[in-house]
């Protein structure tokens, strides 16, 4: 299957440049428009420094799993390159190993993200597990030590949608968090801003089952990184409420519970028995409890515009309206370019790698006045949010 349209080094770099440009646009509007925007959004424009969440671009663009879109996800190749085409925050997902380490990738099952099917030392390694009631077969961080985990490089996980992103297989090894917090702090002095994260405990109640409970050892690094305090550079999320719960007790840094499909209900409350599903959260009722120990929810993009039986989006929600007025920001996900993520009004042609109308979808969700949008192509969705601030 061919990706379509070549998209060649030229032209990210064309669009990295008008990504960054689009901070300054975002961020330094003429006096006019950045007080239309800010007394919409109840802040101002401009990069954080020490200010608080409050204080980033509006929309924010947050760079999902880095830009893994152009780069395979959770490296430092992936999370540099969204600095490069100017994402304002980059998100990290973090699994354990069996030593305890937090390390970045999107799931503990690695057998997508790196090569360690090629590895014959740890053949026996692999085993089949359940995963907040789902069954995987594969090899998984919390088998492995640290040191043994960095003997693995990464890779693209969806190579059949990203041909261009295997160019980079074997790259880089999956990185620790903590050497994540060391490469945002060398960056943010290197290009003189600060860098923000947004950051996810994975799978919190298996963890914890298993004796590796996620949030004290997150809420340790924070703390020895200085990341612990409200107006830190750093979001924490968990699709779990107990998880952001737990970390609220632990931190002060600014939280963001995550909501899937409306009728999926968090694994923590399977576990507790609780009734409740995404549906019920997002109700005004639903809001202003998460509101009671979290600043965010990050929904997924049907929760803010469903789409209809044809995969057409359909009429907005009034999940913006009604999360605003609980003083909640709204960070949904995932923009991403290819056909085979859009909806089904702004595919264009038949190949599903292919970039369909990305600017035309960005620009409806843009428009229900959301705070923010993971990307997996953080310069598209730069260009989407000058597009809305330019009207």
């Amino acid at each position: 299957m061919t990706q379509g349209a070549p998209r060649t080094p030229a032209r990210r770099a064309l669009l990295g440049a008008a990504g960054a440009a689009a901070i300054g646009v975002t961020a330094g509007l003429t006096a006019g428009q950045g007080t239309a925007r800010a007394a919409e959004t109840g802040r101002p424009h401009g990069q954080g420094h020490g200010r608080g969440y409050r204080s980033l671009p509006v929309p924010t663009v947050i760079a999902h799993r880095g830009a893994s879109g152009y780069r395979p996800e959770h490296t430092l190749g992936s999370y540099a390159h969204a600095l490069d085409l100017g994402a304002h925050v980059i998100e990290q997902d973090l699994v354990p190993t069996r030593d305890g380490h937090l390390v970045c990738r999107h799931e503990n099952d690695i057998t997508g993200t790196t090569d360690v099917a090629d590895h014959p030392e740890f053949a026996s390694r692999r085993t089949t597990k359940t995963v907040d009631g789902v069954s995987y077969t594969g090899w998984f961080t919390e088998d492995f030590t640290l040191a043994e985990l960095k003997t693995l490089r990464a890779k693209e996980r969806i190579p059949g949608t990203r041909q261009e992103n295997t160019l980079y297989d074997g790259r880089w090894t999956v990185p620790t968090f903590e050497e994540v917090l060391r490469w945002a702090d060398e960056e943010g002095r290197r290009r003189g801003r600060e860098i923000w994260l947004h950051v996810e405990t994975k799978h919190p109640s298996y963890f914890r089952s298993i004796g590796l409970g996620l949030e004290e050892r997150l809420a340790k690094l924070l703390r020895r990184h200085g990341r612990h305090r409200a107006n830190s550079a750093v979001f924490l999320q968990s699709f779990e409420p107990s998880s952001i719960q737990r970390l609220s007790k632990l931190v002060d840094s600014p939280l963001v519970v995550l909501l899937s499909g409306a009728a999926t209900r968090p694994w923590d409350f399977v576990e507790a028995g609780d009734p409740r599903t995404v549906a019920d959260l997002v109700t005004p009722a639903g809001l202003r409890w998460i509101a009671s120990y979290a600043q965010g929810i990050g929904p997924t993009l049907d929760l803010v515009i469903p789409k209809d039986a044809t995969g057409r989006l359909g009429t907005p929600t009034t999940l913006v309206r009604d999360a605003h007025a609980e003083g909640l920001i709204l960070h949904p996900y995932t923009q991403r370019n290819e056909n085979a993520f859009l909806p089904a009004d702004f595919r264009r042609g038949t190949d599903p790698a292919a970039y369909g109308d990305a600017f035309g979808a960005l620009k409806r969700y843009l428009e229900t006045g959301i705070d923010g949008v993971f990307s997996d192509n953080p310069d598209t969705a730069l260009l989407a949010a000058a597009d809305l601030d330019a009207r």
